[in-house]
């Protein structure tokens, strides 16, 4: 569903279908943002999303956006995205569809932009490389624009012409279900697990409540709190703000952010001792030589990887060899349907289906 939203007339064009939605009482604007975080609230999210993020908005995007969240035809439940586009709509994605408001000046989209960097767009220099910037609370930001090169590789982005806010949830307790299928004889606790779905899939999501639970222990199961190394490389499990994590990854993770995967598992294996290793997205031919290691010094391995069904893991050279090497003894698989984290599967390291 796409709704565009038409601000003179305090109006919104849909189509004759709607979602059904959490209704929002508003009596009068200055009371917009308590209503707001209150929705929030009642729905059982993270409260103060729309206040978190707010300030690192230009002054003028601030009242357009705290109006349209107004209605009360939106749920802040279904908002997932805020994306700036200069000289283009402002769209406020949800689950449902997208709503379009006026265009985004170029001004506006270089205030937001040196609010989320804190007035100095070149101490940021690292993370315009990669593509992204985190804000206090694990919010995530895209960037896109023009792309400087030096010497073959990516420099920066500049000008940035387009800014992709990702409303940061974390969902705990997703992994209750799962987490007795992981569970491993007395000397490897945990078993090594492969998180398999589609993108949009959940697997993120739900890496993050398995590493929450290992590191914090499940005294149901008899599994003892362990130590985890998380590699985070893009920033997206821990949500790393300054190298503090933002979400709750339990009180035994220790996170190399922004490392690439192969090298933070290597480093992690020497220096931190982890008993668990945690990273997102692999597959690549050289994550497997620090795969391999971590299997040969005792460590249990988790991690994520883009596909379908169990056969997709033939389809990478990477995977393939991994699994060549039964590196995996779960492979857990998602859909995204009805809804992200949806369990289609479980599998041994045989290919047997477990669930």
């Amino acid at each position: 569903m796409r709704v565009t939203w038409d601000r003179e007339a305090k109006k919104s064009t849909t189509l004759k279908t709607k979602p059904k939605v959490q209704t929002l009482q508003v009596t009068s604007s200055s009371t917009s943002e308590t209503s707001l975080l209150d929705q929030e609230s009642s729905l059982g999210l993270e409260s103060g999303w729309v206040d978190r993020l707010l300030p690192y908005l230009a002054p003028t995007l601030r009242p357009l956006i705290t109006e349209i969240l107004q209605d009360p035809t939106i749920s802040l439940a279904n908002v997932s995205e805020i994306r700036l586009r200069s000289g283009r709509p402002l769209n406020i994605v949800c689950t449902h569809g997208d709503i379009l408001l006026r265009s985004t000046t170029a001004e506006e989209l270089l205030q937001t932009l040196h609010l989320m960097s804190e007035c100095s767009i070149y101490a940021f220099e690292e993370e315009f490389r990669q593509g992204f910037l985190t804000l206090p609370g694990g919010y995530r930001v895209g960037l896109a624009g023009r792309v400087v090169l030096e010497g073959g590789k990516v420099k920066t982005i500049h000008p940035v012409s387009s800014l992709n806010i990702r409303i940061a949830r974390q969902i705990t307790g997703i992994a209750d279900s799962i987490i007795p299928y992981l569970r491993g004889p007395e000397e490897r606790p945990f078993l090594s697990t492969l998180i398999l779905s589609p993108p949009g899939g959940g697997k993120t999501t739900l890496l993050r409540d398995i590493v929450r639970q290992i590191s914090t222990g499940c005294p149901s199961l008899n599994l003892p709190g362990m130590t985890v190394g998380l590699v985070d490389e893009r920033s997206e499990i821990a949500a790393s703000y300054r190298g503090v994590p933002q979400n709750d990854i339990g009180p035994r993770t220790d996170v190399l952010d922004g490392c690439p995967k192969s090298e933070g598992l290597l480093r992690m294996l020497r220096s931190l001792s982890p008993k668990v290793l945690a990273t997102d997205e692999i597959g690549r031919t050289e994550d497997v030589l620090a795969v391999e290691e971590a299997m040969h010094c005792g460590v249990s391995l988790l991690a994520t990887a883009h596909g379908y069904q169990y056969s997709d893991m033939d389809k990478r050279p990477g995977l393939q060899a991994m699994k060549k090497l039964t590196i995996f003894q779960r492979i857990i698989i998602l859909s995204p349907r009805p809804q992200p984290g949806t369990i289609k599967a479980i599998y041994n390291e045989e290919g047997k289906k477990l669930k």
